[in-house]
């Protein structure tokens, strides 16, 4: 696994390098990986969904059962959605490209998550004390207003403290919302452009929020760092912050603060917190006491928690059969009016 994220962090680091000597490292990269050259995911429900019980597993196209978290690289090959050989990407060879794991379709309101304590780390929803989570509707927002996810194998330590807000991590992966016009679905795998992050601090932990767009969208070409979202998506940025200060008003908590004043950070900033965050995760799935944090995995090569293709089909199995889903209640629906309490 050394290699490998090595070779991953190299090209991280080299944003800034020339066009050649980057797609070579990047070359690089896809060929020490070793979950394959396909870069294509499905996604498998058990039990039902809108139920504590149901859950997305994630599987290569050959059928191997893997973590989303931990075996879906960070940074995303060049590929296409068929059986076509994959083409070189029509786009300029110094951008990087990341992978995100959708988890929240644009405009729905279950909260869900990549459940980190839970064997190959499906998707589940979250459950607070007893009861499913959904996000309010707070006018005029109706649930989330992007595609919210995250980035595989990078995660937010709660032991180290930020330099810059002063808080530690919130103990999951970071956090993405993708700004693209296409609406998603939980459990896809898409490719995203960093456009820049925004400090969200969540009952004092530090919960970034980096600012991505989906490269199949229409206007990728032209959205290249945080500026030309104000450009070219006026008012997306400023609900942005509106939404992530308000989302928990309705459940009887305060208003969320943030880092920098509530400013967005630019696109080298956002690259430097998600290499950070992609060392945390390679020094947690290489350490026998995780804290809690499951860590098994098919792929990392010198992890204690690697297992074969047998024993993580067995878990998958193990969970209840996909069935018919529950319904959900009314007050999913409901229109929520929060004034602002504050103003930083």
């Amino acid at each position: 696994m050394r290699p490998v994220l090595g070779s991953l962090v190299t090209l991280l680091g080299s944003f800034r390098a020339s066009p050649t000597k980057l797609a070579t490292r990047a070359a690089a990269a896809r060929h020490l990986h070793n979950t394959g050259t396909s870069m294509r995911y499905q996604a498998e429900q058990r039990g039902r969904p809108n139920s504590t019980d149901y859950r997305i597993y994630f599987k290569t196209s050959e059928g191997t059962y893997i973590s989303p978290f931990h075996d879906i690289p960070l940074i995303a090959e060049e590929h296409q959605d068929s059986d076509v050989p994959a083409k070189k990407a029509k786009r300029d060879d110094s951008e990087v490209l990341f992978n995100m794991v959708v988890e929240v379709p644009r405009w729905s309101n279950a909260k869900m998550e990549i459940a980190t304590k839970e064997p190959l780390n499906p998707i589940k929803q979250d459950v607070k004390k007893g009861k499913l989570r959904y996000v309010a509707n707070i006018f005029p927002h109706k649930g989330y207003i992007w595609n919210y996810g995250a980035l595989p194998q990078t995660w937010e330590n709660p032991n180290h403290l930020d330099k810059n807000t002063q808080c530690c991590g919130d103990n999951d992966p970071i956090d993405v919302c993708d700004i693209g016009s296409e609406v998603c679905f939980a459990g896809q795998v898409i490719q995203v452009k960093v456009l820049g992050i925004l400090a969200m601090i969540d009952e004092g932990e530090m919960d970034w929020k980096v600012i991505a767009v989906n490269t199949k969208d229409p206007d990728a070409k032209n959205l290249n760092n945080i500026q030309d979202v104000y450009k070219m998506r006026p008012g997306h940025l400023e609900a942005t912050v509106e939404w992530f200060r308000k989302y928990k008003v309705p459940d009887g908590k305060p208003e969320n603060n943030f880092g920098f004043k509530g400013q967005f950070q630019d696109k080298d900033f956002a690259l430097d917190i998600i290499k950070s965050t992609h060392e945390h995760w390679k020094a947690l799935v290489q350490k026998q006491n995780t804290e809690g944090i499951e860590c098994k995995n098919v792929s990392c090569c010198e992890s204690p928690f690697k297992c074969g293709a047998d024993e993580a089909r067995d878990v998958v199995q193990s969970a209840p059969a996909f069935g018919s889903a529950h319904p959900v209640s009314p007050e999913v629906n409901k229109w929520h009016f929060v004034e602002n309490q504050m103003t930083t």
